[in-house]
């Protein structure tokens, strides 16, 4: 039997304290993923086998694009909630009779109660680019189809949202600036937020950073969109500093809606995702970049935090999609976003759930092994930063856990000691994650700390404090 003094028993408790605060922290602000689950193919296996599918890898959130009743009962009682569809062509209807929404509340959702859960109804899809000029039916339909939820004494149950193309955006650079397209302000954008603060619900957003990529490759780089180390890209508006595309295009709403004054609704990315394959024009489309974009976003979001901008709202994320769908029309690559093909078979190997490394994602042809850090490539030297942008509760618990259990040399940033100043929470816990990184000879994972650091090719400049590069 161990024995501990007083001293040591005080100091152990103090350690397990700050780590199960690390724990708290991050447990407040995880976020969700779910998947997006196409049907625009005629090789698909049945319902039955794609829940239980969805259930092996751990999925408990799934977007439909329709009500197709095999695919709702096959959900009933699975413990997966469904976000689906009220599709594009049928908003002219909605929006003209609520006795139409009526009946297809009644058909379409009523019949699967309450073994089915629904989370939400998307009534359209990306409207404002819908070639049949759709947009002026979108909010009266929402409402119509909200009022046949209250009705029933649903409405306090299932969300009535409508994901919306980043397109939507007049500008989207730097986020600081976005702003929403002047012609749908007043006719749509406004009303819209007006009845998603109304009910209680959220803005649904399709944002694709292989898109933005892929049209700007002399500007954008990969690994900033990949979710993969870089220094970032300060937004010179407001100075914060993006550590990914994703986060930027996301704040670029947010700043949006805050200019018309909805700070208040929150965001759920809809859509996301990189396709595995595509034309020879279609730049940076592979299956190498697909399982590390997915495998990091799904990282990125389990460790919790929000945007720069949004630092407490969790990230919900739908990737897109499931499978790969034979029949979709368009470039190769809109064949070519799912995880999995047809035949249940992985495109690549990413896990779903949360891991102890910020990057595992691998092609499958290759063995399970994290992505190397720039120092291990042959980049030259590396130093590991917090990020700025995280929630201060969330940073301080990192810092508590890097110079406690992490072992880091937090020495110099007491009180009086050389590095005590800037007296900043984010240069305190610049400098002890990089004493964690450089001990740990700056292996792949070990500057993420819950996804408040990251690594740069530069040294980092608080105050006259030198930082390590090497124990």
């Amino acid at each position: 039997m161990l024995c501990f003094s007083q001293k040591q028993s005080i100091a152990m408790a103090s350690l397990l304290f700050s780590f199960f605060f690390f724990l708290l922290a991050f447990s407040a602000y995880a976020g969700s993923i779910g998947i997006n689950y196409g049907r625009v193919a005629n090789d698909l296996p049945p319902p039955s086998k794609v829940v239980e599918l969805l259930k092996s890898i751990g999925i408990t959130r799934v977007k439909l694009y329709d009500t197709n009743a095999d695919v709702l009962t096959a959900l009933a009682n699975s413990g997966i909630s469904a976000v689906v569809a009220l599709p594009n062509e049928l908003l002219s209807s909605a929006a003209a009779d609520q006795s139409f929404t009526d009946q297809w509340v009644q058909s379409n959702i009523s019949p699967h109660l309450p073994a089915t859960q629904f989370e939400a109804i998307a009534v359209g899809n990306e409207v404002f680019v819908d070639p049949n000029n759709t947009t002026r039916f979108l909010v009266p339909a929402m409402k119509n189809v909200h009022a046949s939820l209250t009705k029933l004494n649903l409405d306090g149950k299932i969300k009535i949202s409508s994901p919306i193309a980043l397109s939507a955006l007049q500008s989207s650079y730097p986020p600081s600036s976005g702003s929403f397209k002047t012609d749908l302000t007043e006719p749509v954008i406004k009303p819209m937020l007006d009845f998603l603060r109304q009910t209680g619900s959220y803005l649904m957003v399709n944002a694709y950073p292989f898109f933005a990529y892929e049209a700007n490759t002399d500007t954008v780089s990969l690994d900033y969109a990949l979710f993969k180390p870089n220094a970032g890209v300060v937004d010179s508006g407001n100075g914060l500093r993006y550590a990914s595309l994703l986060e930027a295009q996301l704040d670029a709403v947010y700043a949006a809606m805050s200019a018309l004054k909805y700070d208040d609704v929150q965001v759920v990315v809809s859509e996301t995702g990189w396709p595995s394959k595509g034309d020879s024009n279609e730049v940076g489309a592979s299956a190498d970049n697909a399982a590390t974009y997915n495998g990091n976003l799904v990282q990125r979001v389990l460790t919790g935090g929000g945007t720069p901008l949004r630092q407490k709202d969790p990230l919900s994320v739908y990737l897109f999609a499931l499978f790969n769908e034979n029949q979709k029309s368009g470039p190769t690559s809109e064949r070519n976003y799912g995880l999995f093909y047809p035949n249940e078979q992985k495109v690549y190997d990413i896990s779903l759930t949360l891991t102890n490394e910020s990057t595992t994602v691998t092609n499958v042809s290759k063995s399970q092994t994290p992505a190397a850090s720039p120092s291990s490539r042959g980049g030259g030297q590396t130093w590991c930063v917090a990020n700025g942008g995280s929630a201060a509760e969330k940073l301080q618990a990192a810092l508590d856990y890097a110079c406690g259990e992490g072992g880091a040399d937090c020495g110099p940033i007491q009180p009086g000691a050389t590095c005590y100043n800037p007296n900043s929470l984010e240069a305190h816990a610049s400098y002890a994650f990089n004493s964690y990184y450089q001990k740990k000879s700056r292996g792949a994972g070990t500057c993420y700390f819950g996804g408040t650091a990251f690594v740069v090719t530069q040294p980092p400049k608080f105050g006259n404090c030198e930082y390590p590069t090497g124990y």
